[in-house]
């Protein structure tokens, strides 16, 4: 009588530990689930039942999550049709979360996959097994909530007492003996901005300046607007522990004291757009003094807000002593008036016979400067204007214009000879300088 024909059935094992601690031991956790797996398959190698020599091993990878490089590759195999039957030492090892698990069910279903424990005895195929299967699973993931819950819970009462806990290391701060210590060079940056911040009272002003002084985080990036605010919001720096939104008094040094927190907290608190109004109300205007309109009386900056916007503007003073017909420019727009006549303070500049009369002005102060090098620092101005703080920009056209006439069909702009000379001169020093 000839003996029936047993199929090969060839088993994938997969096994997993949720910390990498004792991995670099010679006998680890993930060789013991492998070396009992394997004496289950040659238990069953009379039903054809053989071991793949490649290995799947997840060492270190939480179970809540389908996320593992060796199951990645498992299923890959199993979509291939390389794997007949899976072998796991407890079912927690493959999942513990009963949705993941009831995802991977299917795929076994679709496959032809037999599903396999060692220690826990059932048959994903029959509908008692998949029964005794979900309960099994329901306490696996109970189980690891429990675990969670108990390390939330440690985390709340360590932050309670104000102990550090890990994660995101502040600016200011470095971590020794898992506890954060004031970094010195790095405290008097956050000192900086805070004090900055209070006599500007705009993150988008401060923000710029810092990235023109190239002011950087500890991680080496520049500080934007969005870090600024993450800076002046943080509560760390007055010594305090956040956990959920609830301070309470840290094991570190604070960096900066509660007065200033507080006037810093006090000017955040302001509506965004009413700080913006008036920081840019306090902005110097480039053409005061300087703008006269066609009947030659002085044209004032004044500005208005509406509907949180500032708007700002020239207006002749004929026009508010109500001295101006009709017909005649009663105000301008200061951003477009500006614009133009920076726009034509640079053609002239350009021009040979201002560069000469620079190089003119400049020796008459007593500075030996070439023309070449006068050509060049006039040059110079243009790129690096828009790098200069507003209050810098004014100073320099109170310094180059002498005036600025506004007619009906266009602008007239006069130099001052002996600005030009000072502002080669200083220009001439920056580039010996640099």
């Amino acid at each position: 009588m000839k003996k029936p024909i047993v199929r090969k059935l060839r088993c994938a094992i997969y096994t997993r530990k949720s910390t990498e601690e004792g991995l670099d031991m010679e006998f680890n956790s993930l060789d013991a689930q492998r070396e009992a797996s394997s004496a289950y398959i040659a238990s069953q190698r009379a039903e054809g039942w053989v071991e793949l020599a490649q290995q799947y091993d997840d060492g270190g990878f939480s179970g809540g999550t389908l996320e593992r490089p060796a199951l990645k590759r498992l299923l890959a195999d199993i979509e291939g049709g390389c794997v007949d039957v899976l072998v796991v030492y407890k079912i927690d090892r493959l999942s513990r979360s009963l949705m993941d698990f009831a995802r991977l069910v299917e795929v076994f279903d679709r496959t032809g996959v037999t599903f396999v424990s060692v220690t826990q005895s059932f048959n994903t195929t029959t509908s008692m097994g998949r029964l005794t299967l979900n309960v099994l699973l329901s306490f696996a993931q109970f189980e690891r909530e429990v675990i969670g819950e108990r390390i939330r819970d440690k985390v709340a009462a360590s932050r309670r007492r104000g102990m550090w806990m890990g994660g995101f290391v502040p600016m200011g701060y470095r971590v020794e003996n898992r506890k954060l210590v004031i970094h010195e060079a790095e405290a008097a940056t956050i000192r900086m901005i805070f004090e900055r911040f209070l006599k500007i009272g705009s993150a988008t002003t401060l923000a710029r300046q810092l990235r023109a002084e190239d002011v950087r985080s500890h991680r080496g990036r520049v500080i934007d607007k969005g870090g600024l605010y993450r800076i002046l919001r943080n509560r760390v720096y007055i010594g305090l522990a956040v956990h959920k939104g609830v301070a309470y008094p840290g094991e570190h040094a604070p960096i900066i004291n509660q007065s200033l927190w507080e006037k810093a907290q006090s000017i955040l608190r302001e509506s965004p757009r009413s700080r913006a109004c008036r920081s840019r109300a306090s902005t110097p205007a480039l053409l005061k003094g300087l703008l006269f309109g066609p009947s030659g009386r002085a044209m004032s900056p004044t500005h208005t807000c509406r509907g949180g916007k500032l708007y700002r503007y020239y207006v002749c003073q004929a026009a508010l002593k109500g001295e101006i017909s009709d017909t005649q420019i009663r105000r301008v727009s200061a951003a477009a008036i500006e614009a133009a006549v920076i726009e034509q303070l640079r053609e002239l500049l350009k021009s040979p016979e201002v560069v000469m009369a620079t190089w003119r002005a400049a020796k008459a102060e007593g500075a030996d400067l070439p023309e070449a090098t006068v050509r060049e620092a006039l040059e110079r101005l243009t790129p690096l204007w828009k790098e200069l703080f507003p209050a810098e920009q004014a100073r320099i056209v109170q310094l180059l214009v002498q005036r600025v006439d506004l007619k009906p069909d266009g602008l007239e702009l006069r130099l001052r000879t002996q600005g030009l000379g000072h502002l080669a001169q200083q220009l001439g020093d920056l580039r010996r300088a640099a």
